[in-house]
């Protein structure tokens, strides 16, 4: 993946400021907001994964379940129209809308 960073199931965005000269980035899929920055690829992967940790401990600390980036539900607006669409579909495949959704998201993410 281009642009991110994995850890821990974390992912991380990886941007520079030319201006400051820094590397920066912030942990992406959940709603707590843990940034980092460092000067160069090192220092900014170390910073990455220190955060990370520490988003852990705090949570830990807290007595607080730390957020998850994925799921494995979300919600989706697809128009009144597709949504008719996909039901049918389904319907007449004696399948039901999650697995039809399961199914072409994962023939579009394969192909």
């Amino acid at each position: 993946m281009k642009d991110v960073m994995i850890y821990k199931g974390y992912v991380g965005s990886v941007h520079y400021n030319d201006e400051d000269q820094v590397f920066y980035g912030k942990l992406a899929f959940i709603r707590s907001l843990v940034s980092y920055e460092g000067t160069d690829v090192q220092s900014l992967r170390h910073a990455f994964e220190e955060a990370v940790d520490d988003y852990l401990a705090l949570c830990q600390e807290q007595g607080k379940t730390p957020e998850k980036p994925f799921k494995g539900s979300f919600n989706i607006r697809v128009g009144n129209d597709l949504h008719r669409r996909a039901a049918l579909y389904a319907e007449q495949h004696n399948i039901n809308l999650n697995k039809l959704i399961i199914e072409a998201l994962e023939k579009y993410l394969t192909a």
